[in-house]
C-alpha cells in the first residue's frame, strides 16, 4: 500500500455498529504512511468515543460544523481543502440518503459537498435496508456522480440476520483506498466479461448446469472497473452482488449468453470469457414437467443433446476482434488442454486452473492459475480470487501494450 505514503485522508464515521472497525482502519492507514483526520457524526459518537480516534490518529477529532478552533470557524472548508481522499466508513443508509440529496446539515455532509477530493463510501447496514429500493437508488445516484463504493460484504450481521450489508474489513478498505491513487491502466477500454454457469432447460423445472459460482468473473469485473475500464458483465444465474460501477446483464442459457455477447462486444476492446458455458443443451425442452410412470420401475429417460454455440470462438473470429481471454477449467492434462484451446480458438490469452482440487476453483474464494499466451507461460500462486483478478488485469494490460 505504498500509494498511501504521505497522503492526506479524511475518515468520516457515521452511526452504525460497524464504527468499531473504523479504529482498525485508522491504524491501517497510518501504518501505510497516510496522515488521517477523523470526522464523526453524532450517531457515530454513540457507538465509539472521539477520544479513541484522537489517540489512534494523533489529532483531535472533528465533530462540529462550525468550530472556533478552525480557520475563520469554517471547519468543513479547512478539511475539504486539506484532503487527498475522503472515505466514509461506515456509511449508513441515512448517510447515503444525505449525500444523494446534497444535504449539508452537519460537518461530514458539508465537507463532502465542499471538497474536490475523491469520495469513497464503505456501506454498513441491515441487509433489508441495503436491498431497499430507496437505498439502491441513492447508491446508483452517488455512483453516477463518481463516488466509489467499497462493498458491502455478505454474512452474519449484528442484528442476527444474514445477507449483504456488512462493512468490509479494515485491511481491505485500506487497500482499496490505496488503489485510488494507482494509475487507471484500462481507462478508455470497454471490457466485456462473462461469468457464472449457464442452465440448459430439460423441462420447466429441470435443467443441466455446472458448479460455477461466478466469483472469478465478478472479481475480474471489479478489478477491471477499478483499473478505469467501462465494464459489461454478462452473468449466468448466481447469488452475487454486482460490483460497483459495472453494467450487469443476466442470462440463463448458453444461447442467451451468446446473443448478449454478440450484442455488447462490438464496442469492446477486451473480452474475457470466464463463464462456465454448457457445451450441450437438450435438443428440445419439454413444455410441461416430465413425469415418471409410478407403475414402471424400469422406466428410463433418454435426452438427445445438441451443441451450444462456442461463444469465445465466435468473439475471436470477429473482424476487428477485441483482445480475447479464455478460461480452461480442467481436471487433467491442464497445460495440454489449455494450449490446445488457446491455439484452436485463436485466443490471445488463456487462464487455466485445476477444478479437481476442492480448495480452489468452483465455489471457492481462492484459486491457483497458470496463464498462457502464444509465447509465455506465467504461473500465479494461490491467492484470493480478488487478488488474482488484479494480477490478471495487469497481465492483460501488459499484453495490450507490449
Amino acid at each position: 500500500m505504498h500509494q498511501l505514503q504521505s497522503k492526506k485522508i479524511v475518515l468520516g464515521i457515521t452511526g452504525g455498529i460497524a464504527a468499531y472497525k473504523s479504529a482498525e482502519l485508522v491504524r491501517r492507514l497510518r501504518d501505510a504512511g497516510a496522515e488521517v483526520r477523523v470526522v464523526m457524526s453524532k450517531g457515530a459518537q454513540a457507538f465509539i468515543t472521539p477520544l479513541t480516534f484522537q489517540a489512534l490518529s494523533g489529532h483531535p477529532v472533528h465533530t462540529e460544523l462550525l468550530s472556533p478552533e478552525a480557520e475563520a470557524g469554517m471547519n468543513h472548508i479547512e478539511l475539504a481543502r486539506w484532503a487527498d481522499l475522503v472515505i466514509i466508513a461506515p456509511a449508513t443508509a441515512n448517510c447515503l440518503s444525505s449525500l444523494a440529496q446534497g444535504r449539508a446539515d452537519d460537518l461530514l455532509s458539508t465537507l463532502c459537498l465542499a471538497t474536490e477530493a475523491p469520495l469513497c463510501i464503505a456501506p454498513a447496514m441491515n441487509q433489508q435496508m441495503w436491498q431497499h429500493a430507496a437505498t439502491q437508488d441513492n447508491l446508483h445516484c452517488l455512483i453516477d456522480r463518481g463516488v466509489r463504493c467499497f462493498g458491502p460484504a455478505q454474512g452474519f450481521q449484528a442484528c442476527g440476520e444474514v445477507g449483504p450489508g456488512r462493512m468490509l474489513e479494515a485491511a481491505e478498505i485500506a487497500q482499496l483506498c490505496a488503489e485510488q491513487f494507482s494509475p487507471k491502466i484500462l481507462t478508455g477500454h470497454h471490457v466485456v466479461i462473462t461469468a457464472g454457469p449457464t442452465r440448459e432447460a430439460i423441462d420447466p423445472v429441470r435443467y443441466i448446469s455446472n458448479h460455477s459460482s461466478g466469483k472469478m468473473g465478478f472479481a475480474l469485473a471489479q478489478a477491471a472497473v477499478d483499473a478505469g475500464a467501462e465494464v459489461t458483465l454478462i452473468s449466468g444465474p448466481v447469488q452475487l452482488v454486482t460490483p460497483t460501477g459495472v453494467k450487469r446483464i443476466n442470462v440463463d442459457s448458453a444461447e442467451a449468453m451468446h446473443n448478449a455477447v454478440q450484442e455488447h462486444t462490438s464496442t469492446a476492446s477486451i473480452f474475457i470469457g470466464c463463464a462456465a458455458v454448457a457445451d450441450y443443451r437438450p435438443e428440445q425442452a419439454a413444455s410441461q414437467k416430465l413425469k415418471k410412470d409410478p407403475n414402471n420401475a424400469e422406466q428410463t429417460m433418454t435426452l438427445t443433446l445438441v451443441r451450444n454455440p462456442d461463444i469465445i470462438a465466435s468473439v475471436a473470429s470477429m473482424q476487428p476482434k477485441p483482445f480475447v481471454v479464455g478460461f480452461a477449467a480442467e481436471t487433467q492434462a491442464l497445460e495440454q488442454h489449455a494450449k490446445d484451446k488457446l491455439t484452436r480458438k485463436k485466443l490471445d490469452m488463456i487462464i487455466a486452473n485445476d477444478v479437481s482440487q476442492t480448495d480452489i476453483g468452483f465455489n471457492s474464494d481462492h484459486n491457483t492459475v497458470t496463464v498462457y499466451t502464444p509465447t509465455q507461460r506465467i504461473a500465479l500462486d494461490q491467492n484470493t480470487k480478488q487478488a488474482l483478478a488484479k494480477q490478471l488485469i495487469s497481465l492483460i494490460h501488459e499484453q495490450l501494450t507490449s
